[in-house]
C-alpha cells in the first residue's frame, strides 16, 4: 500500500482558516452534544411515554424495548412511489427490521419527510418550493427524532434537498451514530447527450412532444437515481467521501444482491455503533475535515452547483461557518478528476464501473488532497477503507477490494490526478461589480468561457422562452434573470433555459446567463453565472444592469462585471419591481414563511436556524 503524500498546503491552510472562525460556535454545538448523551436514551422517559413508543410492536421488540441492553435504531425515510430515485425504499423499513434484529436490536420507522422532484417540476410553480423544501425536510427530520426514544438512526433518502434535509435534521440530535443509506441509480437507458439532443430539436421546433417525450421516457426508464451527475448523485458522493455511507455504497443499482446486501450491512453496522465506547456520532464525524474533503470532492467530480448552497447550510447545523472563499481557494488545487455527464458523455454507471468514488477518494489520498483522519461510520482506518470497492464473494457475503479500483477502468471517465481532465476543479467562484456568484466550469468548453456581450434583461424564464421563439436572441447576448433569488421567489432552479441557450450558442453566437437564481445540478455547456449575490430584491447590482449594457463574464479569470461608465453604474436606482404575471408561484402562503427568513446564497440560502440551541 503506496503512503500518502502529506496533506496539501492549501488543503491544510482553509481547513484551519475554517476551524478558526468557528471555533466558539463549534465549541457550543459540541458542548450541546455532550449534554445529550447517555444510553439507551428510552429509559430516561417516563413509563407512559415509553409505553406509547412501543405500544405498536410485536411482542418480541416490545420486550425489548422494556430491557435496558438492546438498541432501538430510528429510520427516517424519504420513501414515495412517484421519485424513480426513492421507490425502491418501499422494501427498505421490512428488509432494515429484520437485519438490526439480528444484529441485536429493534428498529422503527420514526418519520417521513417531504420527498419532490425537480424532474417533474422544472420550469413549473411547485419549483419556487423546492429549496424551501430542503428546510422543511430539516425540522421533518427534527420532529421524527424528536422523540428522544433512538439510540441510532438510518436516514434513507437521495435526491436534490433531501440528502441535505436530513443531514441537518439529523445535526440537531449530533449525539446519535447516523448512517445514510442509498438507493442507487437506475439501469442505464438512452445516454443523456441523445436526450439533450432531443431537447434542443424540440427547443427549435424541428420535433413534436411524442418524439420529445418518447425519448424523455427511454432515460428516465425505471426505479432508482437518475444516471446524469447532477445534484441526487452529487449527495451521494458527498455523503461517501465524507464517512457516512458504507464503502463503495452510491452507485449500486436498484434491486439487486449487492445492493440489499449493502442495505442489510449498514442496518447491522448502526447496531454496532451504540454499543459502550463504539460509534462516533454524527456530529462529530461532521467536523470542518469532513467538509473540506466533501468541498474537495465536489470540485474533483465536477459536482452540483447547488451544494455551493447545501454544504454552508449543513455546516452550519454542525456549529461551522464555510464560505465561498473556501471553496474558491480549494478549486485552485483540485485537479478534475471525473467526466461524468454533463461533464463527459458517461453515466454514472459507467463511472461507477471505472472505479467510481473508491478510485477517486484514492487518488485524492495518494494527492494529500484529502484529510484521511477523519471520523467515519466504520470507527477505525479513517478515510483509508473508502478506497476500496464493494462486491459479493463466492459465498454471496460482502467484501472490498483494494484491487478493483488500483487503476481506472476508463481513462475517458476518471482520471488519475498526475493526467487530470482539469488542473483545477469543476466550479468557479465569479467576482465583480454584478456581485458574486459561481459557475460549473467542468461542462463548458474552453472556447466559451469568456463571453462579453450586450445584456438582455427578463424577470421571469417564461419571458426568456417567449424571445427566443420569437427570434429576439439570435445574436451575441448575455441573458440577465433576475428576482430569482431566495428572498424573491424561492430560488427556482432555471434548466428550462439551457436548451434554449444551446441552440444560440450552437449558432454561433456568444451567449451567457447570469441570474440571482439556480441552474439544475447538471447544469450543462452554455456559461452560467448563476445564485448571483446579493440578490435583486435585498438591492444587489444586478438590479442595475439595463438592457445593452454589455456584460463580460470571465470563468478563467474568475470575474463577473458590466462595463458600464462607473458613475453611470452607481446613479442607477433599483429595478421596477416585477411584474405579477412573472411571480405567480404556488403555495404563496407557505412560500411567505420561507421569504421572510430566508438568507443569501453565500450562506447556503437558509432559513433561520429553527433546530438550533
Amino acid at each position: 500500500m503506496s503512503k500518502p503524500a502529506p496533506l496539501n498546503d492549501v488543503v491544510a491552510r482553509v481547513t484551519e482558516r475554517i476551524a478558526e472562525r468557528s471555533r466558539d460556535r463549534r465549541a457550543a454545538y459540541l458542548a450541546r452534544l455532550e449534554s445529550a448523551g447517555g444510553k439507551p436514551r428510552r429509559h430516561r422517559l417516563g413509563c407512559a411515554n415509553l409505553a406509547h413508543a412501543f405500544a405498536a410492536c410485536g411482542a418480541n421488540d416490545k420486550a425489548a424495548l422494556r430491557g435496558e441492553t438492546q438498541p432501538s435504531i430510528g429510520i427516517v425515510t424519504a420513501y414515495n412511489d412517484m421519485l424513480s430515485a426513492h421507490q425502491p425504499y418501499e422494501r427498505y423499513p421490512a428488509m432494515i427490521r429484520e437485519s438490526v434484529r439480528a444484529a441485536g436490536g429493534v428498529a422503527q420507522v420514526a418519520g417521513g419527510v417531504p420527498a419532490m422532484c425537480d424532474g417533474v417540476t422544472q420550469g413549473y410553480e411547485g419549483m419556487e418550493l423546492s429549496l424551501f423544501s430542503r428546510d422543511v425536510i430539516a425540522l421533518a427530520t427534527g420532529v421524527a427524532l424528536s422523540h428522544a426514544t433512538f439510540d441510532g438512526v438510518l436516514c434513507l433518502g437521495i435526491c436534490d434537498k433531501i440528502v441535505p434535509g436530513l443531514m441537518i435534521g439529523a445535526l440537531a440530535f449530533g449525539h446519535l451514530p447516523t448512517i445514510f443509506v442509498p438507493a442507487g441509480p437506475m439501469p442505464s437507458g438512452l445516454s443523456n447527450a441523445d436526450k439533450a439532443k432531443a431537447r434542443q430539436l424540440y427547443a427549435q421546433g424541428k420535433v413534436g412532444r411524442e418524439e420529445l417525450l418518447d425519448a424523455e421516457s427511454k432515460s428516465y426508464h425505471a426505479p432508482g437515481t437518475c444516471t446524469f451527475y447532477g445534484t441526487a448523485n452529487t449527495n451521494q458522493m458527498l455523503m461517501e467521501i465524507m464517512g457516512l455511507h458504507l464503502p463503495g455504497a452510491s452507485f449500486v443499482n436498484p434491486n439487486t444482491p449487492l445492493r440489499d446486501t449493502l442495505t442489510d450491512a449498514a442496518a447491522r453496522r448502526v447496531v454496532a455503533m451504540t454499543g459502550p465506547g463504539t460509534g462516533t456520532p454524527i456530529g462529530r464525524i461532521v467536523d470542518e475535515r469532513a467538509l473540506v474533503n466533501g468541498i474537495v470532492g465536489l470540485l474533483a467530480t465536477g459536482g452540483s452547483t447547488n451544494h455551493t448552497l447545501h454544504i454552508p447550510a449543513i455546516a452550519a447545523a454542525a456549529g461551522i461557518e464555510l464560505n465561498w472563499q473556501d471553496f474558491a481557494d480549494l478549486s485552485a488545487v483540485v485537479p478534475l478528476l471525473a467526466r461524468v455527464y454533463p461533464n463527459g458523455s458517461a453515466d454514472v454507471n459507467r463511472f461507477h464501473q471505472a472505479g467510481g468514488m473508491p478510485f477517486v477518494i484514492g487518488q485524492l489520498i495518494d494527492a494529500g488532497l484529502v484529510h484521511t483522519d477523519i471520523s467515519t461510520i466504520l470507527d477505525e482506518g479513517g478515510l483509508e477503507p473508502y478506497r476500496s470497492m464493494p462486491g459479493l464473494d463466492a459465498e454471496g457475503s460482502l467484501a472490498w477490494t483494494r484491487s478493483a479500483t488500483e487503476q481506472s477502468g476508463d481513462p475517458t471517465v476518471v482520471a488519475t490526478t498526475a493526467a487530470p481532465f482539469a488542473a483545477e476543479g469543476g466550479l468557479r467562484v465569479l467576482s465583480g461589480n454584478l456581485g458574486r456568484g459561481v459557475i460549473k466550469i467542468s461542462a463548458v468548453k474552453p472556447e466559451h468561457r469568456l463571453v462579453e456581450a450586450p445584456a438582455r434583461v427578463f424577470d421571469s424564464q417564461e419571458a426568456v422562452q417567449a424571445a427566443f421563439k420569437a427570434g429576439e436572441l439570435d445574436r451575441d447576448v448575455v441573458v440577465v434573470v433576475r428576482y430569482q433569488g431566495p428572498g424573491a421567489n424561492g430560488m427556482p432552479e432555471l434548466h428550462k433555459l439551457t436548451p434554449p441557450l444551446g441552440v444560440l450558442q450552437d449558432k454561433g453566437f456568444k451567449v451567457a446567463l447570469v441570474t440571482d437564481g439556480r441552474m439544475s445540478g447538471a447544469s450543462g455547456k452554455v456559461p452560467a453565472a448563476i445564485h448571483v449575490t446579493p440578490e435583486v430584491k435585498a438591492g444587489g447590482p444586478l438590479g442595475r444592469v439595463r438592457d445593452g449594457d454589455v456584460l463580460r463574464l470571465d470563468a478563467e479569470a474568475g470575474t463577473l462585471e458590466a462595463l458600464v461608465d462607473a458613475a453611470e453604474w452607481e446613479s442607477r436606482g433599483a429595478p421596477p419591481p416585477p411584474s405579477e404575471d412573472a411571480a405567480h408561484g404556488c403555495g404563496r402562503e407557505l412560500f411567505a414563511l420561507f421569504r421572510a427568513s430566508a438568507g443569501g446564497a453565500e450562506n447556503g440560502a437558509s432559513v433561520l436556524n429553527l433546530l438550533g440551541g
